[in-house]
């Protein structure tokens, strides 16, 4: 019912022309919609051109009064003062180091809540129990993708690396409700910079595990791919 304000605008919209429509006595030769189809079967099409202005008024000023599209709630933004930048490397290989993206205890990646990730189909990795709300660069390089639901970044190092980070499981239900990005796609990032914020508190409301996946999604690519977590 995201709608119900505008709902009950049009039907009184309706109602005060079926009303007007009545006083004025004329009708129609035919059961069916109305709107422009309804001049095929009304009597008296300029009486009736006046009831559709009528009902469309009410039924839009009653709409631009009563109703506003709610905006999600962004989660409250992390002062930069208060971002503890996690120093813990979690991935490594011949191309380089990959550290945590966010402060928590890091888990094996067969511990992550969700099979897909768990398997290592999507690639080798970690997973992050996180203590604070804030994902930050693991190292410096460029963002490949930002989820349509903000829950998920995609980064690559010069090296040639790529990084999924994936906040929560399940959490592309959520439509992004809880997660603020910083960055967007092609944006050039140093390690430790903030790209996004995101709600634990309305994550485990949502039911869904909090845990931030980390994955080297093209570990097949190295032979000496090393992983840390419990």
């Amino acid at each position: 019912m995201r709608f119900f304000k505008p709902f009950i605008a049009g039907m009184v919209g309706g109602a005060v022309g079926a009303l007007i429509a009545a006083i004025l006595g004329f009708g129609a030769t035919a059961y069916g919609v109305t709107g422009i189809p309804g001049y095929l079967t009304v009597s008296n099409p300029v009486q009736y051109t006046f009831v559709l202005i009528i009902a469309g008024a009410i039924a839009f000023a009653g709409t631009w009064v009563f109703w506003k599209e709610e905006e999600k709630k962004k989660p409250a933004a992390v002062p930069a003062a208060e971002i503890k930048v996690p120093t813990e490397t979690v991935i490594s290989c011949e191309a380089g180091e990959v550290k945590a993206p966010a402060n928590g205890l890091v888990i094996a990646r067969e511990n992550i809540e969700d099979e897909t990730f768990a398997s290592g189909v999507l690639g080798d990795g970690v997973g992050i129990r996180p203590s604070a709300g804030y994902v930050v660069a693991p190292f410096d390089g460029e963002i490949t993708s930002v989820a349509d639901s903000k829950h998920a970044i995609g980064l690559a190092s010069p090296s040639g690396m790529e990084l999924l980070i994936h906040v929560g499981v399940d959490t592309v239900a959520m439509n992004g409700d809880g997660f603020d990005p910083q960055v967007a796609e092609g944006d050039q990032v140093k390690a430790g910079q903030l790209l996004l914020n995101f709600d634990i508190d309305k994550i485990k409301a949502a039911n869904h595990p909090d845990t931030v996946v980390v994955l080297l999604t093209n570990a097949d690519d190295y032979n000496d791919v090393k992983c840390g977590g419990q």
